[in-house]
């Protein structure tokens, strides 16, 4: 049987080996701009393509984000987290 921490090195192993070729293939990125101006045209680009993308994704991010916090709000009121990390009696 595999154990996770197993599991764990090969998805990373993975991560690293196709993540390099998609980041590389997706982002253009010439030799006289930094990063913030290559993610600026990338993003520019995105829009110009379809805008309502972009409202999808600003509303994916906001809906992503209030996930995790209505996750956090819900792991520390309705479990014994807080006496866990020693803040709660």
């Amino acid at each position: 049987m595999i154990g996770a921490i197993e599991i764990l090195i090969i998805a990373l192993i993975f991560g690293i080996i196709y993540g390099r070729d998609a980041i590389d293939r997706t982002f253009r990125k010439s030799a006289n701009e930094g990063v913030v101006e290559s993610l600026t045209g990338d993003i520019k680009e995105y829009y110009n393509a379809d805008p309502k993308r972009m409202i999808k994704l600003s509303a994916l991010v906001i809906g992503a984000f209030v996930f995790l916090v209505t996750s956090a709000y819900w792991v520390i009121t309705r479990t014994d987290f807080l006496k866990m990390i020693g803040l709660d009696q």
